[in-house]
C-alpha cells in the first residue's frame, strides 16, 4: 500500500533508509573501564598516602572521614595472616577476566568485568608492590563509614561489578550479548 506520492505506508519499506546506530565495541568499553578504574584507584592512593599520613580528615563530620591505613587481609580485614594467598587468588582472577573478556560483546558485561578488573588489579598491585614485601603487600585504604571497614575506590570498583554480574546474569545475558531465551528459541528451531 502507498499513500500520496508513492511513500510506502509499509515501516519495513524504510528498514534501508534508516541510518544504523554506531556499534559500540565491548571489548573497547571493557579496556577503557578497567583502566579508568585502575587509574582512579593508584592516584587516590598516592592522594591518600601523602595528603593524610598527619591524621584523618573529617569529610561528612562523623559519617565520612579520610582516614589512611593498610589491610593485610581480605575485606573486613579477615585473614590477615594469608596476604600471599589473596595475592594469588588475585593473580588468578586478573587472568580469569582477562579470559573472558575475549568474548564480551554486551556493554553490561564489559562495564562489569571493566570495573572488577581493575579494582582486583589495584589492590593486586598494592598486594605485589608495597610494605611490607613483595606479594605480602599490604592495601592502602582510606574511605572510612561509620561501622563500616576502611575501603577503597578498588573496593568500591569489585562490589559495583559483583552488583551488575549479578544483573546480567538475573536478565540472563551472557557474555556475547546473547539472551537465555534467544538460546532456548534456537534450540526449539533446531
Amino acid at each position: 500500500m502507498q499513500a500520496a506520492r508513492g511513500a510506502s505506508l509499509n515501516p519495513s519499506d524504510h528498514a534501508d533508509h534508516v541510518p544504523a546506530r554506531p556499534r559500540v565495541d565491548a571489548r573497547l568499553v571493557f579496556a577503557a573501564v578497567a583502566l579508568v578504574a585502575y587509574g582512579l584507584d593508584l592516584v587516590s592512593k598516592q592522594w591518600a598516602l601523602s595528603e593524610l599520613a598527619d591524621g584523618d580528615i573529617p569529610v561528612l563530620g562523623d559519617w565520612f572521614t579520610l582516614h589512611l591505613t593498610f589491610n593485610p587481609g581480605a575485606a573486613f580485614s579477615t585473614g590477615t595472616d594469608f596476604t600471599i594467598v589473596f595475592t594469588c587468588l588475585a593473580m588468578v582472577a586478573v587472568a580469569v577476566v582477562l579470559w573472558l573478556s575475549r568474548r564480551i560483546a554486551s556493554i553490561g558485561w564489559a562495564l562489569a568485568l571493566g570495573l572488577l578488573l581493575g579494582g582486583v588489579g589495584g589492590n593486586l598491585t598494592d598486594r605485589i608492590v608495597r610494605e611490607p614485601e613483595p606479594f605480602h603487600g599490604h592495601v592502602v585504604d582510606f574511605l572510612m563509614l561509620p561501622n563500616w571497614p576502611v575501603f577503597n575506590i578498588a573496593d568500591i570498583c569489585i562490589n559495583v561489578a559483583a552488583g551488575l554480574i549479578i544483573l546480567q546474569t538475573f536478565r540472563g545475558i551472557s557474555l556475547d550479548g546473547t539472551r537465555d531465551s534467544d538460546r532456548g528459541s534456537e534450540r526449539e528451531a533446531a
